[in-house]
């Protein structure tokens, strides 16, 4: 028998209602175009549309109920009307219960923080994949145990997490981690979600155009480990070298069961005597009742973090470091997190999504540590994103390049003209950089200024195949094109 509108809703849940509880409910959505035949239609508010806008289009496409903030006037009879205080916690509620809670099946990790989210998930399940395959919601792809497919965004929509989350059930995963977003904990998408492990990288400038303030932002994270989205983790894995980490662990140690990671010598588990070579880092990896020497692939200190943070969260939810840690020399590493690019030319090239100034500076800090020439950037800002950052991000990159190639990131509906005049802001030796609009030109201008023992970061868009304008998305993929104008070059013998 289909599940019927009265099996998603608890009768103190609904507010009023106009209509039959007693109807055939074969889909959640809610945008009116994916509305199909039998959808129960959330019409949510929104920053930029209100759902109740397209209510009548969800009807007309198949919606038998609407849950919404407040009745309509008038209804057609064929169609409920559930009203509800607050719709968003309300989808999450009846999502979990449409897809029978498929996180209660699963040991599920949940990663949050600024940067260094999609470097931990991938670690993580590196680290922890068994016999049985291990899920995962991320911003590069969503592995559902069977098949993998391209995300379409960092933390989806409530219906969505747990529709994935399903089929990685069905497909026999008995764990998964995700990427867990600022967004998505205030948009109440994990609301209620079940989490056996919860990890904060760190918290640097980012998404102030939609949290305002470093507080606020740091309070919506907050609630991933203090039972803000409805319930607490079974653990807290910090960083104690970050500060906002050390607020956390304060906050919650006696809550939550905590686990820190880091440098800092009272984090559980800890790096010691770290090396940070050009080809590889190695260090000791201290943990409460063992310590191993470890040689990573991974480049930077940044990335001691990150795979300390992975360790960590596999060590709290029982695994032995002694039986994970040499995994680690099979990791091949992350799509477009400093990514290395070869076409056989004789400088280095590494393709990283670094797009704030705290990651610029942990990318061009480590390069330059590491680099026996010139350090060159290729970079932008993205349009109708955080407008305080861009003169930090010049910034970072001025204090640590020799030459920066300043151009397009993903405009989208912003002036170009604008995002450079408030990247303008941080500019301190206008000598050292050039302005250029076209990502592509610049990559290629940066490509002929490289010289044998130089390293050329292009920095923004990772692993994104893709560059967003107004109207219009066309192919972009750095790392192909950076090897499209290597071969053009050599082929020509110079400039392309």
């Amino acid at each position: 028998m289909s599940p019927k509108l009265s099996d998603f809703f608890l009768p103190e849940e609904i507010a009023a209602v106009r209509g039959s509880l007693d109807r055939a409910i074969s889909a959640i959505a809610i945008d009116s175009r994916r509305v199909v035949p039998g959808s129960l239609f959330f019409a949510l508010p929104g920053q930029r549309a209100d759902g109740a806008s397209y209510v009548d289009e969800a009807i007309n496409r198949g919606a038998v109920a609407v849950v919404t903030s407040r009745l309509p006037t008038t209804a057609a009879a064929r169609v409920t009307f559930i009203q509800v205080n607050d719709p968003r916690a309300q989808l999450a509620r009846v999502s979990r219960r449409f897809f029978q809670a498929p996180d209660r099946d699963l040991n599920l990790i949940g990663v949050t923080g600024t940067n260094g989210k999609t470097t931990v998930t991938h670690l993580i399940r590196h680290f922890m994949q068994g016999p049985d395959r291990m899920g995962l919601l991320g911003t590069i792809s969503y592995d559902l145990g069977g098949r993998s497919v391209p995300s379409f965004k960092t933390t989806p929509e409530a219906p969505d997490i747990y529709g994935l989350l399903s089929q990685m059930r069905t497909a026999g995963c008995k764990q998964a981690v995700m990427e867990v977003s600022s967004h998505g904990i205030d948009q109440q998408r994990v609301q209620g979600m079940e989490f056996a492990a919860a990890v904060f990288t760190n918290l640097t400038r980012d998404h102030l155009d939609y949290h305002k303030t470093m507080e606020a932002y740091f309070e919506v994270k907050q609630r991933l480990f203090t039972g803000g989205t409805g319930r607490a983790p079974g653990v807290a894995v910090i960083n104690l070298d970050d500060p906002y980490g050390r607020t956390l662990a304060a906050a919650v140690k006696d809550r939550v069961r905590t686990v820190t990671y880091g440098e800092a010598a009272g984090a559980d588990v800890r790096a010691e005597q770290l090396n940070l070579g050009y080809r590889s880092t190695t260090f000791r990896l201290v943990w409460p009742g063992g310590a191993l020497d470890v040689e990573s692939p991974l480049l930077g200190r940044f990335n001691v973090s990150n795979l300390l943070a992975a360790a960590a969260t596999a060590w709290s939810l029982g695994r032995d470091p002694a039986a994970f840690l040499p995994r680690l020399k099979d990791f091949t590493g992350v799509p477009g997190r400093m990514e290395r690019v070869d076409a056989g030319q004789a400088f280095n090239v590494l393709v990283d999504y670094a797009h704030t100034d705290d990651a610029l500076r942990n990318a061009l800090g480590m390069l330059r540590s590491i680099t026996p020439g010139r350090l060159l950037v290729v970079f932008g800002c993205g349009g109708n994103r955080d407008r305080t950052k861009r003169p930090l991000m010049v910034q970072a990159v001025q204090e640590f390049a020799d030459f920066a190639f300043v151009t397009a990131d993903n405009p989208r509906s912003e002036p170009l003209a604008r995002i450079f005049d408030d990247m303008s802001a941080g500019v301190t030796d206008p000598t050292r950089l050039t302005w250029v609009e076209d990502r592509r030109r610049a990559l290629s201008l940066a490509l002929d200024a490289a010289r044998p023992g130089d390293a050329l970061l292009v920095a923004g868009k990772g692993h994104e195949s893709y560059q967003e304008f107004a109207d219009t998305v066309i192919p972009f993929d750095d790392r192909q094109v950076v090897r499209e104008l290597i071969a053009i070059k050599t082929l020509k013998g110079g400039a392309a």
